[in-house]
C-alpha cells in the first residue's frame, strides 16, 4: 500500500503490534528500515515479537515515539521472517538509517530480520 509507506516514510520509531495466541495484541517500539513499501526490523529469534509473528504473521504498524506513542495512523501488514540469505537487504536498510545500528558490539545479539509487507 503506497500511501502507508508514504506516511511511514521519514519516521524515527515505529510501533510494532503482534499477536498472542489468545488474540492480545503487543505493541513495540522498534528501529525499520524501509525500501519502496517492504519495512524491515531486526531482533532477536529469543524476542517475544519473533515468537508471536512466528505463530501469527498479522502485524499492525503506526509511527510513533521513541516510548511507543502512537502518532500517526495504524496500518495493517504481514511480516515474514526472513531466512538467513536475505539478512542483508534488511541489514543494509536500517544501517542506512541509524548510524548506531552500525555499531557492531551493540546488536551482536541481533540474528533475525523481519519484512513488513503492507496491506
Amino acid at each position: 500500500m503506497a500511501d502507508a509507506a508514504e506516511q511511514i516514510q521519514g519516521q524515527k520509531y515505529l510501533s510494532l503490534t503482534t499477536f498472542r495466541r489468545d488474540g492480545t495484541s503487543v505493541r513495540t517500539p522498534v528501529w525499520f528500515g524501509q525500501e519502496g513499501d517492504k519495512l524491515f526490523v531486526m531482533t532477536r529469534s529469543s524476542s517475544g515479537k519473533y515468537k508471536r509473528i512466528r505463530n501469527n504473521p498479522q502485524v499492525r504498524i503506526a509511527a510513533c515515539t521513541m516510548r511507543g506513542t502512537i502518532t500517526g495512523p495504524e496500518f495493517t501488514g504481514t511480516a515474514r521472517i526472513l531466512p538467513v540469505g536475505e539478512h542483508a537487504q534488511a541489514r543494509k536498510a536500517i544501517n542506512e538509517k541509524y548510524w548506531a545500528a552500525r555499531i557492531p558490539f551493540i546488536w551482536r545479539r541481533t540474528d533475525a530480520y523481519l519484512e513488513i509487507s503492507l496491506t
